[in-house]
Formats: C-alpha cells, sequence, structure tokens
C-alpha cells in the first residue's frame, strides 16, 4: 500500500527535525505555519528555525493517525542538554499536524496522545494500523 503524501511529508519532517536540519524543516512546513507549544502560539519559517535550533528535540515516530489534513504522531521525545550534549531520558508525547498545499501548516505538540487526537479532531479508529 502506497503512502499517502500527507505521512510522507511528516515523515520527513521527523528525519530533517532528528537530522537537526533546520532548512528542510522549514522548507516542508507553509510560510504561516502555526506552531503550538506549552508557551502558546507563534507563527512563520523564523519561529520553526529557531526551535529546532534552541530545542534540541529528537522525536521517534510511534503510532500515526490520519484523516483529511490532519495527521497525529504518538512519539518518544528526547532532548539535548545545550550545556552538556547530554540526552535525556525519553518521554512519551504527541503531535498533531495540519497539512495543506503539501506543506505543514501547524504543529501542535502536546505531552499525551489523547490531547493530540482531540486537537486535530481525530480518534483511535483513525490510526494506521500497518506503519
Amino acid at each position: 500500500m502506497p503512502t499517502p503524501p500527507d505521512i510522507a511529508l511528516i515523515e520527513d519532517w521527523h528525519a530533517a527535525l532528528n537530522a537537526g536540519d533546520a532548512d528542510r524543516v522549514v522548507a516542508l512546513c507553509g510560510d504561516d505555519v502555526a506552531v503550538v507549544g506549552p508557551r502558546g502560539t507563534a507563527t512563520g519559517a523564523a519561529v520553526v528555525r529557531d526551535w529546532v535550533g534552541r530545542a534540541g528535540i529528537r522525536l521517534v515516530p510511534e503510532r500515526w493517525f490520519h484523516r483529511g489534513n490532519a495527521v497525529v504522531v504518538a512519539q518518544r521525545a528526547t532532548w539535548r542538554d545545550p550545556s552538556t550534549g547530554a540526552t535525556g531520558t525519553p518521554r512519551p508525547v504527541a503531535t498533531a499536524f495540519r497539512v495543506g498545499g503539501g506543506r505543514v501548516e501547524r504543529i501542535a505538540r502536546h505531552d499525551d496522545l489523547d490531547s493530540a487526537l482531540a486537537d486535530a479532531g481525530l480518534d483511535a479508529a483513525t490510526e494506521l494500523l500497518d506503519r
């Protein structure tokens, strides 16, 4: 079964983020991409570029959910300490993405899968079991 374009885009986004390739992450996002996190919402490529450079995060996808232009990925997250370079203990998180025109329009990180699914308007029935 071929990979839907929205899923392929989010796979590429993860690969670029985990490689620390801010230019590629930005290129995969729309010009007015919204970034939603614990500190609120901000928009634009500069916000994404700064976040990739500052966060030191690695997100390993574990479960995928998709319907329409919404994609939610349950992930195992680790953060790199900027002063020591040490990687912290992995913890579960989930990210709700909205895709449009072949680019990421919204990125919303959540501390748990249920919150991300609710944010995206998805549920357990939208899980992609062949991933």
